[in-house]
């Protein structure tokens, strides 16, 4: 398996990532038209205070769906558009994030989880792809007898695809408790729900493409790695 293997998962990768990355602006920018009552702030608010939580602030922030939770200063973050928006994409992405804050509050495993990696993930994302190609040019001149660096190269990317597949769950959830709570509120009819499901279905294929693609590229590497290995003992 050569270089044309690993530019082919590229490749398909990038055609997924964009299409599901154009199908989530066509979304939103579709039921961005599409009016509520309260803006996002003030669903994230309510959101925030039906569910007993008084500690967490909500704050607007620049950038086009740059919205998110962070649990270290237990802020709910929103994009301007997001922020003072008074529609049904407004409100899906506000109760969203605000799903994590619950998450927090409730001590969701698979937030805890996610949490813990981020230092991990925050270093093996700066050095594995340095560590890979230093250890895939050691490997060749040494025609694959000395894979050890490549080896911790592929164990420091595993580290981002396991975090990629953590944050399913934590993505996921915070979606259903988005919609469940707007089904409570009364805040939007059946027809604004079915859409506020459908945009955050989308923001949601974001990440498993995403997931599949680190897998993806992560099987190469292995695939190299023991493919290559088995070779030459041969």
């Amino acid at each position: 398996m050569g270089g044309l293997g690993y530019y082919v998962v590229i490749g398909l990768t990038a055609l997924l990532s964009f299409a599901a990355s154009a199908m989530l602006k066509r979304k939103f920018n579709e039921y961005a038209q599409v009016p509520m009552p309260v803006s996002g702030a003030e669903v994230a608010e309510m959101m925030l205070r039906q569910n007993g939580i008084t500690d967490v602030r909500v704050v607007s922030v620049q950038g086009h769906l740059t919205d998110h939770y962070d649990p270290t200063n237990k802020t709910v973050n929103l994009s301007d558009y997001v922020y003072g928006g008074y529609s049904v994409a407004a409100a899906a992405v506000a109760a969203h994030e605000c799903g994590h804050a619950v998450q927090h509050q409730q001590a969701y495993a698979w937030l805890g989880l996610r949490s813990k990696l981020v230092p991990l993930v925050n270093i093996s994302s700066n050095l594995s792809s340095i560590v890979l190609m230093i250890g895939l040019g050691m490997a060749a001149v040494s025609q694959w007898h000395n894979t050890s660096v490549f080896l911790i190269g592929v164990l420091l990317f595993s580290v981002t695809t396991l975090f990629a597949f953590v944050t399913l769950p934590v993505e996921f959830d915070a979606s259903r408790r988005a919609l469940a709570w707007i089904d409570r509120s009364g805040i939007g009819s059946s027809m604004e729900h079915r859409q506020a499901k459908s945009a955050l279905f989308w923001a949601a294929m974001t990440y498993v493409v995403a997931a599949l693609g680190s897998l993806a590229q992560l099987l190469y590497w292995v695939m190299l790695l023991f493919g290559n290995r088995r070779q030459n003992e041969e």
